[in-house]
């Protein structure tokens, strides 16, 4: 943005909109029903992260099992439950810290601080689930953990990439206000 002399009042929107689109990613991985399925016939099980569903042939009806009633299960919902609710708040804070004219570069540094927190919680939920779920659940035939659960994971992904940016941007505050002289490269004959 500063490198290529971006106008900062047409690239300001743009941490605020990926933020908003981890937000999105994140409430297809809370409520997709893609965390785990069966990769191979017959397709006999399918889970998210609240609850666990298997049948016993193809073509029968699905009984499901809430994952809640485990410890490991509360304790991955709760982790990453965490984990997207703070990235929530970094939208908001984003949102507010952006739409104001005179940037404050410290509370976009206090965001991106934020956002390596909710990372934190995000990749907690996501290690303890398959970890835990793969050792205490049956599983009959091949299985595979599916698009909700990678959506899970490009959330936490993108909370430590916007992290890195949030916490540099402000070591270009004089170049993104415009204060600093444009330096030319002349040399006289």
């Amino acid at each position: 943005m500063v490198k290529y002399g971006l106008d900062y009042t047409r690239c300001r929107w743009i941490l605020p909109l990926l933020l908003g689109i981890g937000v999105i990613f994140g409430i297809i991985a809370l409520a997709g029903r893609g965390w785990l399925e069966s990769q191979t016939l017959p397709y006999v099980h399918q889970a998210s992260l609240w609850e666990s569903c298997k049948r016993p042939e193809q073509g029968g009806d699905w009984s499901c099992e809430s994952l809640m009633g485990y410890a490991w299960g509360r304790a991955a919902a709760a982790t990453y439950l965490v984990g997207f609710l703070l990235l929530v708040i970094c939208f908001a804070l984003a949102i507010i810290a952006f739409a104001i004219d005179t940037l404050r570069f410290n509370f976009i540094r206090g965001i991106g601080g934020l956002l390596f927190v909710a990372a934190v919680f995000s990749i907690m939920g996501l290690v303890i689930y398959p970890v835990k779920f793969s050792t205490e659940i049956d599983m009959t035939g091949i299985n595979m953990f599916s698009w909700a659960y990678g959506f899970g994971w490009t959330t936490a992904i993108m909370e430590i990439c916007l992290g890195f940016f949030f916490c540099c941007l402000p070591n270009y505050e004089d170049q993104i206000l415009g204060n600093v002289k444009p330096t030319y490269f002349y040399s006289s004959p």
